[in-house]
């Protein structure tokens, strides 16, 4: 093999992370790549991909009767994406749901806002992603739409996201360096290597490393930063059918975060009069947010037998926060109007010092499981089954919530620190065992079935911490609950695949920790949701595509007014989404084209308030198109990249009397592959949001307040990797 094609198939595992065996049979067969060609990562497509969060082994996206979609390490470098909220560029089912620079990232799948405690997997356990998730050790970013309730106990609605770390694979070595904006600098390394045992075996064990250093000068004004990793992995196969994995990672990043503008009295602030990199959290009193995280896991899996295979899958996370920001939040105009949900109409608002520090949030996890295949009537079941134990635990202090003054929309008025901590918090303590099964059986050569079902059993207590005392609001109860999954597909032609599926989810909302809600911190009942999807898709060379209509409904929660300046959070009516969403990977000879759409109807239904009946949930676009496209042009491994997002208008107000409009971005990058002997350099270039589009991205409504983010304004970025 030449040293191109040694490099190329180095490509595909670095974006492969521990999918040794799965690179080496898409690779094996194929033939040496001529200098021109994409690497074999782009090539394969998503069809032949199995997805750990769908739950069935290794069955491919494409056999199975649900929408999910996998972005590879390789994507993340060639758009430059270091966060979570990156995810919103590249799938139309994904979008933003309060995404502040510096902060955590929240998102949204069709349309609904997934939970950060329960909609997050790492290598498939349940994981809190009230943090900043680092990504420089993840081979894959899997997202599964619609409902989870078989692969998740408690969870929102829309689906689930799970992140793939990388794991030891074949020799390796890849520095990174990257700069980009005002001065960010980047640098990063993944290391890999196989050794042996002293026995003959030369491949018993395996490690990785991978370290990652950042410098962050963003446009962003007054939000410069730092981030680090150091991840190590490494695995150790006892036997032929015995495999110990093992890995470690520790992060931190510091970053001054970025409040929302908002509107200006009763009216939406023209987004091309504001500056995007203005940031109102420019108080010269203002201190970094502090994410410090600790994850360690071990997984042993034995084959048992040819057809079964048992699984232990151990995991810790640690978490510490520092959460810290000059926080606009209403007005009082000089006339006495207070503004709750807005500032004032002159631009300036009520500024406080909000301080949250030193939160701890614990989560451990074991799943048991057993994997295999058997024959039961005359058909043929892969089934698995297990269980899996959970703990969750918050461990916070008071908080300060106090007014500092008045600032403005120029972030030119000075206001004074508060840090006393006057304010309550709730600490939490989970716990959760949930049994579970999964079957797909064949029915016959072009119908399968699929079953699954979830059994949960959850405790939760929960307390106020500086309270006074007798007011600690403690609360307690336990909950077993039961969701179903099923599924059926039939195979047109091996290319086509048409299915039907409908499942339950729950999910449990908690009152904000806020003096106004006379149940602050408390939980509500359970919430079940309902979804039922039907879909094609179709895979090949060429052309992997899919087109599915869904409809999903779940209980809806508002703040009901109860007098005396206080609300109550209640479960009122249903909020209902109903969509058509496509998605279509297109390959050709030195190019390709990815294009997702989302068309959605969604809507509050069943309010006990008959004005809100029909009415626009805050948020949420009706229409969604993203399209990535790539094309080799001129030298030998130069490929030019172009990105198009448009995201329709979204309700800015609950009553829909406002919202903002519609809007596009474009972005575009190259690539270029330069061998040196047997290494290779990778030459990466882009520039976002060419045109300097200026727009009001999102449109978030949180404790009866309306923010507004831009979007950002025209960024380049340019990186370099040395593949050894």
């Amino acid at each position: 093999m030449n040293s191109l094609s040694l490099n190329r198939l180095a490509l595909a595992l670095i974006a492969g992370g521990g999918c040794l065996h799965a690179a080496a049979q898409s690779t094996a067969p194929a033939k040496a790549p001529d200098s021109t060609a994409l690497p074999s990562v782009v090539v394969k497509g998503a069809s032949e991909a199995p997805i750990t969060v769908g739950g069935f082994g290794d069955t491919p996206v494409a056999k199975l009767p649900l929408q999910a979609s996998i972005v590879s390490a390789e994507q993340l470098l060639d758009r430059g994406l270091s966060s979570l909220a990156g995810l919103t560029l590249l799938d139309a089912g994904v979008g933003d749901s309060y995404n502040s620079a510096g902060y955590v990232s929240y998102l949204k799948i069709r349309g609904y806002d997934i939970d950060n405690r329960f909609n997050y997997r790492r290598d498939g356990l349940p994981i809190n992603a009230e943090t900043a998730l680092p990504l420089a050790n993840k081979s894959s970013i899997e997202v599964l739409k619609g409902t989870s309730g078989i692969q998740a106990g408690t969870s929102a609605p829309g689906g689930l996201v799970n992140m793939v770390v990388k794991r030891p694979t074949v020799e390796l070595t890849s520095v990174t360096l990257g700069v980009s904006e005002r001065g960010t600098i980047e640098t990063a390394m993944d290391w890999s290597h196989r050794f042996g045992d002293g026995r003959g075996n030369d491949k018993a064990f395996g490690l990785r490393v991978n370290v990652e250093a950042a410098k962050l000068r963003p446009e962003l004004r007054d939000a410069d930063g730092n981030r680090w990793l150091m991840a190590v992995a490494g695995d150790w196969r006892v036997t032929r059918d015995t495999l110990v994995e093992a890995e470690v990672e520790l992060s931190r990043q510091s970053q001054p975060s970025q409040p929302g503008f908002s509107l200006l009295g009763d009216k939406l602030p023209d987004a091309k009069t504001i500056d995007p990199r203005i940031n109102l959290n420019n108080q010269s009193w203002s201190q970094p947010v502090v994410f410090e995280g600790r994850t360690a896991s071990l997984r042993v899996q034995h084959q048992l037998t040819a057809d079964w295979k048992l699984q232990a899958h151990a995991a810790i996370q640690r978490l510490v926060n520092d959460d810290r920001l000059a926080y606009p939040f209403g007005c009082t105009a000089g006339d006495g109007t207070y503004y709750a949900s807005s500032y004032c109409p002159d631009g300036t608002f009520d500024q406080y010092d909000f301080r949250s520090e030193n939160e701890h949030r614990d989560s451990d996890a074991l799943d048991l499981s057993a994997q295999g295949k058997l024959t039961l009537g005359g058909m043929t079941h892969q089934l698995t089954t297990g269980v899996l134990f959970s703990r969750f635990k918050s461990r916070l202090q008071g908080q300060a919530y106090n007014w500092a003054g008045t600032g403005n929309i120029w972030g030119t008025l000075p206001t004074v620190a508060d840090p006393t901590l006057t304010g309550t918090n709730t600490d939490r303590t989970e716990r959760s065992t949930e049994f579970y099964l999964r079957d797909a059986v064949e029915l016959s050569d072009r119908w399968q079935g699929w079953l699954g079902v979830r059994h949960t059993r959850l405790h939760r207590d929960s307390w106020q911490v500086n309270a006074a005392p007798g007011q600690e609001q403690a609360t307690s109860y336990g909950q077993s609950l039961t969701t179903p999954w099923l599924g059926l597909s039939y195979a047109i032609d091996p290319q086509l695949l048409a299915y039907a599926s409908w499942g339950q989810g729950i999910e449990s909302d908690v009152a904000p920790n806020r003096a106004k809600y006379i149940n602050a911190g408390r939980a509500l009942p359970a919430i079940r949701s309902k979804q039922w999807e039907i879909g094609l898709k179709s895979g090949s060379r060429t052309v992997d595509w899919s087109v599915s209509y869904f409809d999903i409904s779940k209980p809806a929660s508002r703040d009901v007014d109860v007098g005396n300046a206080k609300v109550e959070r209640r479960l009122d009516g249903t909020q209902d989404h109903r969509g058509l969403e496509a998605q279509a990977d297109l390959k050709w000879t030195g190019g390709g084209l990815q294009a997702s759409a989302m068309k959605l109807h969604a809507r509050i239904n069943g309010s006990s308030d008959p004005s809100l009946d029909g009415l626009k949930p805050t948020n949420v676009p009706e229409t969604v198109l993203k399209l990535q496209a790539r094309q080799n042009v001129g030298l030998p491994g130069m490929e030019v990249q172009a990105g198009l997002i448009y995201e329709g208008k979204r309700m800015v107000l609950p009553d829909n009397s406002l919202a903002i409009p519609g809007w596009s971005r474009i972005d575009l990058g190259a690539r270029y592959e330069q061998n040196i002997g047997r290494q290779m350099l990778i030459w990466r270039v882009g520039v976002d949001n060419v045109t300097n589009r200026r727009a009001w991205r999102e449109s978030p409504y949180q404790y009866e307040h309306v923010y507004l983010y831009p979007l950002a304004n025209r960024t380049w970025r340019a990186s370099v990797e040395w593949l050894l």
